[in-house]
Order: structure tokens, then C-alpha cells, then sequence
């Protein structure tokens, strides 16, 4: 299964703290192409654990958990307040999710598929392909780096993305603001150059947002 059902959406948002928590929860599940993309990929790929890099809460632990394709999972995030509440949230799951606050640059022993699922655009163009380098060999033989980001393109969507992002900004959810997004090209090449294939489709949904889903595996 990679796919979820209402029920399973609410109950995941209900083991949430705070009611803001729970809504978002729900909306995300509901909305988001991102996570049956995510679960479809992994389900399909060799049975690895997996590094969330900028986790937030570790909505993509608790999809992949529900679905029966989680295999062990470490999420880790800067941002304190979201690692409390996954933490508080994957309680009653038996030690399925570890999370942790920690920083992208300082990257955990690790060895199996990688999530970095809107983050790049957080960095400075300089940053990008640092990370993009450091994750790499965090990827086991057969393994996939999953990536999730805006790319830039001169299409109406990519603008509906920077409207939004300026609203999760002044909201307060986020406590960064974009600085350089991303072309194709800028996500492939340092990824190429650490020995992945890379490949990249639209993840738009019904969403009016320029996502795709970039996936990037070694060879086994």
C-alpha cells in the first residue's frame, strides 16, 4: 500500500500536541503529492533504512509507517519545535522514528536511501551542491537520494511557489526564507559528479506549485 485513507490521515494528525499542529497535519496528507510519490519510490526499491534530512516533523516517517514500507527511520531538523512535536506524535510507535535536532551540515553515520525534500532552496546557490555532495555517499549501492524542491523555470507556477513560500515566511511556520532556487541542471550535475543517475518529473498533484520529485541512485 502507498496510498492512505482518511481515517489513517486523521488518526496520523490526531497523535499531533496542538490543534494547529493537527490541521496542518491533515491538509499536508490530504494535499501533498509528495508522500505517496515517496512511499510508490521506496516501496518499489531496495528494503534500506532511511536519513529525512530537514525532516520538520517527520510527516514522511509516519506516511511511510502507515503504509507498512518504513524500514527504520532517522529524521533530523534544525528547528526544535517541529522535532518535539514528531517526537511527541511517534510515541505510541514503538521506536519506529528517531528524530533529532540537528543541522544538514552536520550529517549522522549512516548508510541507505536519503530524503532531502524542501531544503535546497533554503540554501545559498554556493551551499546547494556542498549538500548535494555530502549526502551522496550517505547513499547505499542500490540506494536513492529522494529530493522534493521547487525548481526555477520561467512557467507560472514557479512564481505561485515564491508567493507561497513568502507566506509560510511571515506566518511564522518557517524561520528561514528562500534564497536561491534551484535549476534543473544545478541539482543534477553535483549529483552526477558523485556517481548517481539521476532522474526528475513533475510532482505538481493538484497543486499550483513548480515541485518535482528528483531521485538520484547508485548502482548496485
Amino acid at each position: 500500500m502507498t496510498r492512505i485513507d482518511r481515517p489513517t490521515r486523521l488518526a496520523i494528525a490526531a497523535r499531533f500536541p496542538t490543534a494547529g499542529q493537527r490541521q496542518y497535519v491533515r491538509n499536508k496528507l490530504a494535499g501533498d503529492p509528495l508522500y505517496a510519490a515517496a512511499a510508490k519510490t521506496l516501496a518499489l526499491a531496495a528494503p534500506l533504512p532511511l536519513l529525512d534530512v530537514g525532516c520538520g516533523m517527520g510527516l514522511l516517517g509516519h506516511y511511510l509507517h502507515a503504509c507498512g514500507v518504513l524500514r527504520r527511520y532517522l529524521g533530523i531538523d534544525h528547528d526544535e519545535r517541529k522535532i518535539v512535536a514528531g517526537r511527541h506524535a511517534a510515541e505510541g510507535l514503538e521506536g519506529a522514528l528517531q528524530l533529532k535536532v540537528a543541522d544538514a551540515a552536520d550529517l549522522p553515520e549512516f548508510r541507505g536511501h536519503v530524503a532531502l525534500l524542501d531544503v535546497l532552496h533554503y540554501l545559498p546557490a554556493g551551499r546547494q551542491p556542498e549538500l548535494l555532495a555530502a549526502l551522496a555517499p550517505h547513499v547505499a549501492p542500490g540506494g536513492l537520494l529522494v529530493i522534493r524542491n521547487v525548481l526555477r523555470e520561467r512557467h507560472w507556477r514557479f512564481h505561485a511557489t515564491v508567493v507561497e513560500e513568502q507566506f509560510l515566511y511571515y506566518s511564522g511556520w518557517m524561520r528561514v526564507r528562500p534564497t536561491h532556487y534551484p535549476s534543473a541542471d544545478e541539482v543534477a550535475t553535483p549529483l552526477r559528479a558523485a556517481g548517481l543517475d539521476v532522474r526528475m518529473q513533475p510532482l505538481w498533484g493538484r497543486t499550483p506549485f513548480n515541485s518535482y520529485l528528483i531521485l538520484a541512485q547508485r548502482p548496485a
